[in-house]
């Protein structure tokens, strides 16, 4: 079985490695290795300069290049290897390029003065885009009650930064209402921005890179961020509540929770997914270290993880700014064989350790398409949290505790896990950690209440240990309880937990059913076998938006 495995994993490498030197060959022939050429649409044209004068600056030897602006007419295809291109710009002749990735964003938003008479109302409640169409329709309707739904007079100013892509915008979210010459003040961003700061009955429309202080990390003095009632429903809720910290607004932009029409995102377009070492380089440092001119040049850089899951999207085999050449490539091939043996010797121990601990940990070397609640390992000896944790009590009469083998069936495949630092203390109830996948992340909460005595370290470079044995290697702290036998009285033995975990599969189904009607292509993927046997892993399909509906509907349901 050993040799086996040590053979097929050899083979598999070896074939990846050909088919990869086969790519860069073929790439290579099209595209000199050391040189990339860009194109970008014309509003795109100040931040790509920047990028290319900056990067050719940082790696000598290494050709970025991009045509003037006036004669910025390469096709991709046909000169092009990358364009830049933005959501709202007339598109290039591109052809539907088959790969792209978000690089940034233009983020047009509604903002008031901080110091607002109704401002505890506008938290609460939010102002729907057709409230902010109804003033700019109707001058005779410019007042707070039109806005907040009440019967206030108070006039409403209205200031808008005098820029085409502000306007183009602002237009297209009130539902093509055309903006009025009166009613409204118009303006450099310097200027709106100073008259929104005095008026306390403001509203204006700017970039959101406009309002942002000198640390990116803060608003302006005397600014906030209009919250918007994108369902119109006259509450801000938990989905559209994203106004009150500059990030959490970012990230808010990115899993949807922001209205479409009021940004356009910023991509960096191929015909095909990029494979010399030259292109991916340059992408990869758009995405790092590029960000920080984004503000610069007008544009909002992206959010928080959002960067690695764009980077997830780059092939990376060949990130390197030097040519790859045959002594190095059969160093690499060695290097490969060597991973590839050593992997199959692990597989084989784990598979060994696995088979001798049977009734602990459950077989996955043969998964099986769906899972139902007869498929999920819930030894004796532990409790079980409802919110999906468990804890051991060990010899030393320290406590440890993890995640359930549930929980790792919805999420498949955890990339990262965020832990505490041992000496903090923490309540039964209190966030506990993070799992991450690729960007997406639930957060979980203690059963019981303590001090973190020693963290998991394994799971610092080996996170899939809470996949593959979340009651053994996969276990996250070692805690010292404070209240621990009043505090078990409140959790579920393997039998109960067993049975409760028949509620949880149709909760959780009611949960999809919920987000995607029951009929529909989103649906019918997460339930494949006759039964009803949940898709192992469904929710490594779905997106943030999607992870922080399951975290607030699902895992904050027992909080």
């Amino acid at each position: 079985m050993k040799t086996t495995n040590i053979l097929f994993g050899i083979l598999l490498l070896m074939l990846c490695v050909t088919a990869s030197s086969q790519e860069v060959t073929n790439k290579n022939t099209a595209s000199p290795q050391g040189a990339v050429n860009l194109s970008c649409t014309h509003d795109l044209y100040e931040l790509t300069s920047v990028w290319v004068e900056e990067y050719n600056r940082l790696i000598p030897g290494i050709r970025i290049s991009l045509p003037d602006a006036a004669d910025n007419t390469l096709k991709l295809g046909a000169g092009a290897d990358l364009s830049f291109m933005s959501g709202t710009s007339p598109t290039m002749d591109v052809n539907e390029p088959n790969w792209k990735i978000v690089v940034g964003r233009d983020i047009i938003v509604p903002v008031i003065n901080a110091k607002n008479i109704y401002l505890s109302n506008i938290l609460r409640c939010g102002v729907s885009p057709e409230a902010l169409a109804a003033i700019f329709s109707n001058p005779g309707k410019q007042n707070w009650g039109t806005l907040l739904g009440g019967e206030q007079k108070t006039p409403v100013h209205i200031y808008m930064v005098n820029d085409a892509s502000v306007k183009t915008v602002v237009v297209k979210f009130l539902g093509g209402i055309q903006i009025p010459v009166v009613g409204i003040t118009m303006g450099t961003k310097d200027e709106v921005l100073s008259a929104i700061q005095k008026d306390i009955y403001a509203v204006g429309f700017c970039k959101v890179v406009n309002i942002l202080g000198a640390d990116n990390q803060s608003l302006l003095q005397d600014i906030r961020l209009l919250p918007v009632d994108k369902n119109g429903n006259g509450s801000l809720d938990y989905m559209e509540n994203i106004y009150s910290d500059i990030n959490v607004f970012k990230r808010g932009v990115w899993i949807g929770k922001y209205p479409k029409t009021l940004y356009s995102n910023i991509y960096a377009v191929s015909k095909t997914q990029p494979i010399n070492e030259v292109e991916s380089a340059f992408l990869t440092w758009v995405l790092t270290d590029g960000q920080r001119f984004m503000n610069s040049c007008g544009y909002s850089d992206l959010a928080g993880s959002e960067s690695q899951v764009q980077l997830d999207k780059i092939n990376i085999a060949f990130i390197s700014t030097s040519p790859i050449n045959a002594s190095t490539k059969t160093g690499l091939i060695w290097l490969i064989l060597a991973i590839g043996i050593i992997i199959g010797l692990v597989i084989t121990a784990v598979i060994r350790r696995y088979r001798n601990q049977e009734s602990v940990i459950p077989d996955f070397t043969n998964p099986s398409p769906g899972f139902s609640e007869n498929e999920i390992n819930v030894p004796n000896g532990l409790y079980f949290d409802k919110a999906h944790t468990w804890v051991f009590m060990e010899k030393d009469g320290n406590i440890a505790i993890g995640m359930d083998d549930f929980l790792q069936h919805i999420t498949g495949p955890i990339t990262r896990i965020e832990m505490k630092n041992p000496g903090e203390k923490i309540k039964k109830g209190d966030f506990l950690f993070s799992i991450i996948q690729s960007g997406k992340q639930l957060s979980l909460f203690s059963p019981v209440s303590g001090t973190i005595k020693k963290q998991n370290e394994a799971l610092i470079t080996n996170a899939s240990l809470i996949n593959s044995s979340p009651y053994i290697e996969g276990w996250v702290y070692m805690i010292g309880a404070a209240n621990w036998f009043q505090e078990i009285q409140l959790l579920n033995r393997a039998d109960k937990h067993k049975k409760w975990l028949s509620t949880e599969f149709s909760r959780i189904k009611d949960f999809f059913a919920a987000t995607f009607t029951p009929h529909s292509l989103e649906y019918t993927h997460v339930v494949l076998q006759d039964g009803g046997a949940l898709k192992e892993g469904i929710l490594a399909d779905f997106g943030p938006e999607v992870w922080e509906d399951f975290q607030t509907n699902f895992l904050d349901y027992y909080k």
